[in-house]
């Protein structure tokens, strides 16, 4: 049948052009980007086929799974280690609610450890299930590109195969990387961490971003001394500095040692564990030493500059607002992009793309307002702009209007570890900017407030929200006073 492509124009009937092709849509990765691109691309009409490699819990260069990153080795087993980690403290709270609780309380890491590969191999299964019923063609093996046109798979037991597809779909995410010191082989990345043998009693953590920071919390959680080393002052740069400030707090508060604007230089083998070196020439020993310094585009063997497809310095695929490479028939969704590196964002990109190419509906992928949370103990969560950002772009002054207090639950535990609130609004227009917060369920609250920015709320229109009450998110509609004015004049860069 006939179909709507971009690129074609409106067709009335099948060229034999494209009669050629083996399939119309060839997907190199299936995560989630690619399997969304593939399954609604199909759902229109399109013969699709995608390829993957093996499943592994831990990826390398030749191991992966059908789910990608954010199912196997990572949101979702992470979030289940969060889960997991979050019992220790709730049962210390759940004394002061009248639960007679034994001072020593047993953790089987083995056995959340289990739970959690159940799991990740069920959803292994679901998204193949989702994949054969939209009736997308899924192969096993390693895709390159030969061609603007064409795609080599080479199977797990080493033969190969090529196969012509009208459009080459590039979802291949990304990989952790590690620093480069001296020793680097003796620590691990977020793949390791999340299939540990041994829970740790003692963890080095190296980074400042969210992988850092909610790892320190799962082991700081299950009972593990944790140190998180990071080159600023704060940890999470990007998010807004006041909302660092209370993480960092809440770190410190549940027993994590920060390191603020130190690297490690050395890890050297001991016999009582790995001996970590500081450049302030500080020593310790860990029984695991996390390197979460960053995510880099899995491109390198995609054999993408043989075809003529442009990448960046970082290795990204370069696309236009469409997710189209310089090769015509060549596109990319999801973290191999570098683009917001959010399995939500590879699943709107995956989604624009199929409607793009085989919907007749181009659509462009909106990066405004999107919601992202940082699992740490407890989690951050923020939408729109932060501060910092809302005076960088800011024409005229901004409203500032913040809320910190001791969460209900807590006012019975006993537990000293306040909520904070955050609304940045544009002081002409009321629109309100920005939005975070940092405390237990933010992230279940912040998605209702994503969607007020995005329909561009007025603080106005917050304020005239009747609450829920008693609730933490009631906050959100009752912070009339405001906390501080601030001029874009001066338009100051944080350096934190």
């Amino acid at each position: 049948m006939a179909r709507k492509m971009l690129i074609d124009g409106d067709l009335s009937k099948p060229n034999e052009e494209e009669a050629h092709y083996d399939f119309d849509l060839f997907v190199v990765g299936a995560g989630s980007g690619g399997v969304r691109a593939a399954r609604f691309s199909a759902n229109m009409g399109a013969k699709v086929a995608i390829c993957e490699l093996p499943f592994h819990p831990i990826s390398s260069e030749v191991i992966g799974g059908v789910g990608g990153t954010c199912v196997i080795r990572g949101c979702v087993p992470k979030k289940i280690l969060v889960y997991g980690a979050s019992f220790g403290s709730e049962i210390q709270d759940a004394k002061n609610y009248g639960w007679e609780v034994n001072d020593k309380v047993d953790f089987n890491w083995k056995k959340l450890l289990q739970k959690k590969t159940d799991e990740i191999v069920r959803l292994n299964g679901i998204y193949k299930r989702l994949l054969s019923n939209a009736g997308v063609k899924l192969f096993e093996g390693e895709g390159k590109l030969v061609g603007p046109n064409e795609v080599e798979l080479t199977q797990l037991d080493g033969t190969k195969l090529s196969y012509s597809a009208k459009h080459i779909l590039i979802a291949t995410g990304g990989r952790a990387q590690r620093p480069g010191i001296p020793g680097e082989e003796l620590g691990i990345t977020s793949d390791e961490a999340l299939s540990l043998e041994e829970l740790p009693k003692r963890a080095v953590v190296l980074g400042g971003g969210y992988i850092a920071v909610e790892f320190a919390s799962i082991w700081r959680g299950m009972g593990a001394s944790v140190d998180l080393f990071f080159r600023k002052e704060l940890p999470l740069r990007g998010f807004d500095d006041e909302m660092r400030a209370v993480v960092a707090r809440n770190l410190e508060a549940r027993g994590i040692d920060l390191h603020p604007r130190t690297n490690l230089t050395e890890l050297i083998k001991t016999e009582d564990g790995i001996k970590v070196i500081t450049d302030h020439c500080e020593e310790l020993i860990a029984d695991v030493v996390l390197f979460a310094t960053g995510r880099a585009p899995n491109s390198k063997r995609l054999n993408l500059e043989a075809v003529g497809v442009e990448l960046d310095p970082t290795g990204a695929v370069k696309v236009d607002e469409y997710s189209r490479t310089n090769v015509p028939s060549i596109w990319a969704v999801g973290d191999v992009t570098n683009r917001a590196n959010l399995t939500p964002v590879a699943l709107m990109e995956g989604t624009c793309f199929a409607k793009t190419v085989f919907g007749g509906e181009p659509s462009k992928p909106d990066y405004r307002d999107i919601p992202c949370a940082v699992f740490s103990i407890p989690p951050l969560s923020v939408v729109g702009l932060s501060e910092e950002q809302a005076v960088e772009q800011a024409n005229g002054d901004l409203l500032v209007f913040t809320s910190s207090f001791n969460p209900m639950k807590n006012t019975v535990s006993g537990r000293q570890e306040k909520s904070v609130m955050k609304l940045v609004v544009d002081a002409e227009t009321d629109k309100v900017l920005g939005a975070s917060m940092c405390g237990p369920d933010s992230p279940e609250i912040m998605q209702g407030i994503a969607i007020a920015l995005k329909c561009g709320a007025t603080k106005a229109q917050f304020d005239s929200t009747v609450g829920i009450h008693p609730s933490a998110a009631e906050e959100f509609v009752t912070m009339r006073s405001v906390t501080r004015r601030v001029s874009a004049s001066g338009k100051p860069k944080t350096n934190l």
